[in-house]
């Protein structure tokens, strides 16, 4: 699956999203070493705090399904009735999950607004000096 066609997923995913209290929809595609796609979108909830990214939401959908190795995700985001103009980054949370499941240094994250613009980095290169399992010996 080429990257354009992963963004396409991803802004469809977008179209999920439940945000009534910032209005702020993401989607995210996240591709499988198999190209499997799960699609996620935001989440949001009144408490704040229970709310789930659109990362997150399609690693806990892909783990569900048994999945757990991952190539790479492509995320697009921004305000509702918007074509995303800037590029949206998943927050912190959601690369300390990516790093649970994926290898930092081929783990690609796609990044893209609404006009065709896409920035490509390795998980390392978003989340330098990670904590993942093999810090407790464990992997």
């Amino acid at each position: 699956m080429t990257n354009e066609e992963l963004i396409l997923e991803a802004k469809k995913a977008r179209e999920h999203a439940y945000v009534p209290y910032s209005h702020f929809q993401v989607g995210a595609a996240l591709v499988t070493k198999s190209g499997k796609i799960y699609h996620g979108c935001n989440i949001e909830n009144a408490a704040y705090a229970p709310t789930n990214c659109a990362e997150r939401t399609a690693f806990f959908r892909a783990v569900y399904e048994g999945e757990r190795e991952f190539a790479k995700i492509a995320i697009v985001g921004g305000p509702e009735g918007s074509e995303a103009d800037e590029m949206c980054a998943p927050c912190g949370v959601c690369r300390q999950v990516m790093m649970e499941f994926c290898n930092p240094e081929t783990f690609q994250i796609i990044l893209a607004d609404g006009k065709g613009k896409c920035l490509q980095r390795t998980l390392k290169e978003m989340l330098p000096y990670g904590f993942g399992p093999e810090n407790l010996g464990s992997h």
